[in-house]
């Protein structure tokens, strides 16, 4: 699993990277032909490996303590213009939270979840091992997202 925290980390820098090199303004853009900007992908895949590690697999009973969940959470859109300030706190839950999470792992926090089928494709996933694995493709797909969109902007 050493692996797979590490590829976690190493694709989140590499989002930072993007991010840190637009403006607020390209960040908040939604280009023609497009529902959302690059700054609800990133927020997506922040809120939501947290949601998917503590809330769907049952160490949580709900998703109040994952900050901004309301905003960037399955089925939302952009709804208001994203400020500097909220970008930097979520380039820090984005690095914090997956060390949150490893840290939990190594100290068995996981070893007993409750199997829940993903939203999107009905598969069912059955340990954090799992959830971990499925967060690194569903990572780098919204990754791709805000590359197309960067495109656009």
């Amino acid at each position: 699993m050493n692996q797979v925290f590490e590829f976690i980390i190493n694709s989140r820098k590499s989002f930072i990277q993007l991010i840190d090199g637009l403006t607020i303004e390209q960040l908040n853009k939604i280009p023609d032909g497009y529902n959302n900007n690059i700054i609800w992908n990133f927020g997506h895949i922040v809120v939501s490996t947290q949601t998917l590690c503590y809330v769907r697999t049952g160490i949580l009973q709900d998703a109040s303590t994952v900050k901004f969940n309301e905003f960037y959470k399955k089925d939302t859109r952009p709804t208001y213009t994203v400020t500097e300030r909220e970008v930097a706190e979520l380039r820090t839950i984005a690095m914090d939270s997956i060390k949150k999470i490893e840290e939990d792992y190594t100290n068995g926090i996981f070893a007993n979840i409750t199997p829940f089928p993903t939203a999107t494709y009905g598969v069912e996933l059955k340990s954090i091992e799992a959830v971990l694995t499925t967060t690194v493709g569903h990572d780098n797909l919204h990754f791709g997202y805000a590359l197309a969109l960067k495109k656009g902007i």
